[in-house]
């Protein structure tokens, strides 16, 4: 029982302070983005506990509760889908053009994304956990891009989708599509 007892300040203590201190900054900058600790958990090697309380020391309150959403027809519907296709487009780009860890590429990504969408005056769909949960769907073949045939853009797809003849939804909008009246979403010309 002493033996069990001494083991675990050693396994602690040989930890790398530069790679905790890696962690727990990492897990600010994504608690800053509105990671829920599920992500947090995913992306660092913190205890539960040590990420529990970073989340409230950073954000003053308790993390969001429950799953996390975990599907991918939320990417694939008219106005997601070009939200996630802006993100994903970014983080390829990303991926492509620097040396950088998954979660680095992600949390640039959904930055752009964010001032894209500002830029525009356009709200951002895609909340931080959706966007690295696109990821993970895209990194795991669950979802992929298919280029559009008439504008040439990349867009996120169903792996099954036919992509000899893939029309996007900013080629090809849906009936309903822009005709809502939320303030700052997509409008399709009249």
């Amino acid at each position: 029982m002493t033996t069990a007892t001494a083991a675990t300040p050693r396994k602690t203590a040989g930890r790398s302070l530069l790679a905790e201190s890696r962690d727990v900054e990492r897990a600010v900058q994504l608690i800053q983005l509105g990671a829920r600790l599920q992500v947090l958990e995913s992306e660092t090697s913190l205890s539960y506990e040590r990420l529990l309380k970073l989340y409230k020391e950073v954000t003053g309150r308790s993390p969001s509760k429950g799953q996390l959403p975990f599907s991918t027809d939320y990417f694939l519907q008219w106005q997601p889908n070009i939200h996630a296709s802006l993100f994903e487009n970014i983080r390829q780009s990303l991926l492509k053009a620097v040396a950088i860890d998954d979660i680095d590429a992600v949390m640039k990504a959904y930055r752009l994304y964010e001032e894209q969408m500002r830029a525009c005056g356009l709200e951002p769909l895609l909340s931080f956990t959706r966007a690295w949960r696109l990821s993970r769907f895209m990194d795991a073949g669950m979802l992929t891009r298919a280029r559009c045939t008439q504008c040439g853009g990349h867009f996120v797809a169903d792996p099954y989708v036919n992509h000899r003849h893939y029309v996007c939804g900013l080629c090809k909008p849906p009936a309903r599509a822009g005709k809502g009246r939320a303030q700052g979403a997509l409008r399709a010309d009249d």
